[in-house]
């Protein structure tokens, strides 16, 4: 029997420091993240399942999350970073192994031309597969990106809040975020408020989340640890990101929704 879901980690990484880096890496860590420890955590805090995702500096390499994935198959799912000539053989492979999507770290590239062909068949490929694109980018360049990924029918997750400016009130890109919600095909992933803000706890962040609450429900949100919190360990840790969660989302059944509900939906949790 699958284990009941209490809670769902719906971002955090593992990696090894002595994995091959991707020929274009912004960060290189120099410690481990390991699946023992990340398990000890879920454990720790009552989380039940978690969703790891492919980090930047791996690249398309996928193998020590699928890895992940097999040791834990009820109670993991993964999002994965891939090339648009990934066949379809490749992807339906992923799939059977726990993938629900695939991850567009582009903090630091240009944006790709989506209107290509080889980025078109791949989002359609996304879509058969009832998959999502999860977008990581700041929320100046979001109108850009996010909307081709939308026009191509897909579901789109948007990293960390959507990276918001400072004032998410004078924020232009936050502000197309929040129209986005008529589609019914956007979800935001609150975590790592510490990208965006000095205080997680702080009225920023706080004002972030109401809106974000207010215009998607908690049928599209998702709360995420940022586990291992990579080039911010000083400023969270697991505990605190988990806890934090109360002060964006005051109601308790809001924050069970977007904690249990939403994610097994969009992960596809037996």
């Amino acid at each position: 029997m699958p284990e009941p879901i209490t809670a769902i980690d719906s971002h955090a990484h593992v990696f090894r420091r002595d994995l091959p880096l991707a020929s274009v890496h912004r960060h290189a860590p120099d410690y481990d993240a390991l699946l023992t420890d990340y398990l000890a955590l879920l454990d720790a805090h009552a989380v039940s399942h978690g969703v790891l995702v492919q980090p930047s500096f791996l690249g398309t390499d996928n193998s020590y999350l699928l890895e992940a994935l097999r040791a834990c198959p009820r109670r993991l799912r993964g999002v994965v970073i891939v090339e648009p000539t990934f066949d379809d053989a490749a992807l339906a492979s992923l799939d059977r192994q726990g993938v629900r999507g695939i991850r567009l770290n582009l903090v630091g590239l240009p944006i790709p031309d989506f209107a290509q062909a080889g980025w078109q068949r791949l989002f359609e490929r996304v879509s058969a597969l009832d998959w999502h694109v999860e977008l990581h980018r700041e929320s100046r360049d979001l109108p850009l990106a996010g909307q081709a990924i939308l026009d191509a029918g897909c579901k789109l997750v948007v990293d960390h809040f959507g990276r918001p400016a400072p004032v998410p009130g004078d924020d232009e890109g936050f502000a197309w975020l929040l129209r986005r919600a008529a589609t019914g095909r956007v979800w935001v992933k609150l975590a790592a408020a510490y990208r965006s803000w000095p205080d997680a706890r702080g009225s920023a962040a706080c004002a972030a989340a109401r809106a974000l609450l207010q215009a998607l429900g908690a049928d599209r949100l998702l709360w995420g640890s940022d586990w291992p919190h990579t080039q911010h360990q000083e400023l969270a840790d697991f505990a605190s990101a988990r806890a934090v969660l109360a002060d964006w989302v005051p109601d308790a059944v809001a924050r069970r929704r977007i904690l249990v509900d939403t994610p097994a939906a969009l992960f596809r949790f037996a």
